[in-house]
C-alpha cells in the first residue's frame, strides 16, 4: 500500500477507525459548495457502471430520488447488456435518461469512460472483482458514490478500498454502500433498541441465508466459437470466486453485515468455519454451502449460515441471544424481542433500496457527506475471512485476513488472454497466504 495512507494493522486500529468515521468533514467538495451556494436545483448527473439487473436497479432508484437527477452516461463490458438495461430504463424514466449514443462506453474500460463524462456520481454495479478498481477511479476522479456490495473480492482488494475510502473522507464525497438493510427503518429501529441495553448484551448470534441453487453455468459445450476465457467467465461471473468473491461473499454478506451491525462494527478476533461443494459446478470454482463462526472477545459467538441449493429448506432471518432477552429479523417481516423488555415494529415499512439513494442525494443537496467506507469495508472483509476459513479448513484471525496476500484478481485484463479457473478448494489442502 501506499505509504501516506492509513495502514488498519490489527482489530484496535480497524476500532478506532470506525469510531471516527461519522466525525467532522474536510472542506466541501466542489459540487456541494455550488449547492451551499444556493444554487439546490443544480441538475446531478449519474453514470451508471455495470448494466445488469442490480445496475439498472441502482440507476432507476437514483433517478427516483432527486427530482432533478438525470442519467447521462452508461458503461458495460458487453454491449447487449448495456442496451437492453438502457432500453429498460428509458421506458421506466423517459424523461430522465439522457444517454446518447457517445455516452454509452463498451469495455473493459468503460469505467473510466464513464467516469471521464462529467458525470457528478457513479453507480457502480459491476461484479465485485472489480470494484476496488472502480471505486479508486471514482474517487480520484472526485465524484460522489453508490457502491454495491460487496466492495472486494480478496485482501489485496480490500486494502485498496480501504485507500480509496480515506481519500473519499479527504475529498468530502459521499460514499453509500450497497449494504441495503442499514438504511430500512425496521431494521433500523431494531438495533438502536439493541445498542441502547433493552435485552442487554449481546452474547450470541445465528443468521441465516440458505437460498434456492447458485445459477448454473452452462454446460462447457455450450460455449459459443470464439469465446475467450475472459468473456466466458465474466457471462458467468457469479461461479467464478475471482468475480464474486463466492456466494458467501456475494450474497451472504448481508447476514455478515447484519452481525456486524449487531456488534457495533467491531471486528471479530478470529473465525473458523465449514463448507463445499455439493451440486455440480460445470468448471466454476465456488462453494455451494459453508457455516461460519465468529469469535469476538468475551466468548461472545456469531455464526452465519449459507447454503445454495435446490429442493432445500430456505431462511433468511437473524436470531439475537442477549443477556436479558433473545430477539429476532424473520426475513423480511417486523423484527422483535422479548425478556427484560417486548417490543415488535410497527412502524412504516420503508424501500430500503429506495432509501439509500434518497440519503445519498439529500446528502449531496446538503453539502454533508455520508461515508459508509469503513463499516462497508469491514463488512466485506468478515465475508472474506469466513471464506478463507471455509476453503482453507483453518482458524483465521482478523490480522490475517487483512493482510492475505492471496490476490484473486488478476492486473490485467485482455479479451484474448488465457485465464483458467482455479481449482475448487479443498478443506485441509487448500492453503492460507
Amino acid at each position: 500500500m501506499n505509504t501516506s495512507s492509513p495502514r488498519l494493522t490489527n482489530r484496535r486500529d480497524f476500532i478506532k477507525t470506525s469510531a471516527l468515521a461519522g466525525g467532522a468533514l474536510a472542506a466541501p467538495s466542489i459540487l456541494s459548495e455550488k449547492l451551499l451556494a444556493g444554487e439546490t436545483t443544480a441538475t446531478l448527473r449519474v453514470g451508471l457502471v455495470g448494466c445488469g439487473g442490480r445496475g439498472s436497479g441502482a440507476a432507476s432508484q437514483a433517478l427516483k430520488a432527486d427530482e432533478n437527477v438525470v442519467l447521462t452516461a452508461m458503461g458495460d463490458a458487453f454491449e447487449d447488456q448495456l442496451q437492453a438495461s438502457l432500453q429498460t430504463l428509458q421506458k421506466d424514466q423517459p424523461d430522465k435518461v439522457k444517454v446518447t449514443p457517445d455516452k454509452c462506453f463498451v469495455g473493459l474500460d468503460a469505467y473510466q469512460k464513464v467516469i471521464d463524462s462529467g458525470v457528478d456520481v457513479v453507480l457502480l454495479a459491476t461484479p465485485p472483482g472489480f470494484r476496488p478498481t472502480h471505486l479508486k477511479a471514482a474517487v480520484a476522479a472526485g465524484k460522489h458514490i453508490f457502491c454495491e456490495k460487496p466492495m472486494a473480492t480478496d485482501a489485496p482488494g480490500l486494502r485498496s478500498v480501504l485507500e480509496s475510502v480515506k481519500l473519499a473522507k479527504e475529498k468530502n464525497l459521499s460514499l453509500v454502500a450497497g449494504f441495503c438493510w442499514r438504511y430500512e427503518g425496521a431494521r433500523r429501529e431494531f438495533y438502536q433498541r439493541i445498542h441502547g441495553g433493552a435485552i442487554g448484551d449481546v452474547r450470541a448470534i445465528y443468521a441465516t441465508y440458505y437460498a434456492g441453487r447458485v445459477k448454473p453455468m452452462p454446460a462447457p459445450a455450450e460455449r459459443r466459437a470464439g469465446v475467450g476465457d475472459l468473456e466466458w467467465q465474466l457471462r458467468n461471473w457469479y461461479n467464478f470466486v475471482w468475480l464474486s468473491g463466492d456466494g458467501f461473499v456475494e450474497q451472504a454478506c448481508h447476514s455478515v453485515d447484519k452481525v456486524a451491525w449487531a456488534m457495533r462494527d467491531v471486528p471479530p478476533l478470529k473465525a473458523v468455519a465449514v463448507g463445499g461443494r455439493q451440486s455440480p459446478n460445470n468448471q466454476g470454482n465456488i462453494f455451494d454451502h459453508m457455516f461460519v463462526v465468529y469469535e469476538y472477545p468475551d466468548e461472545v459467538r456469531a455464526f452465519v449460515g449459507q447454503r445454495q441449493m435446490g429442493d432445500t429448506y430456505t431462511e433468511n432471518s437473524d436470531y439475537l441471544m442477549c443477556a436479558a432477552g433473545s430477539g429476532k429479523i424473520p426475513g423480511w417481516q417486523a423484527p422483535y424481542y422479548t425478556g427484560k423488555e417486548s417490543w415488535r415494529y410497527h412502524g412504516p415499512k420503508t424501500d430500503m433500496y429506495q432509501e439509500e439513494h434518497n440519503q445519498l442525494f439529500a446528502a449531496i443537496r446538503r453539502g454533508a457527506p455520508i461515508n459508509d467506507g469503513i463499516r462497508m469495508a469491514q463488512s466485506t472483509l468478515m465475508g472474506i475471512m469466513g471464506r478463507m476459513a471455509a476453503y482453507t479448513g483453518q482458524e483465521i484471525s482478523w490480522e490475517q485476513a487483512l493482510h492475505s496476500e492471496e490476490k484473486l484478481v488478476p492486473d490485467e485484463l485482455d479479451w484474448k488472454m488465457k485465464l483458467e479457473a482455479a481449482p475448487m478448494a479443498m478443506p485441509g489442502v487448500t492453503r492460507f497466504v
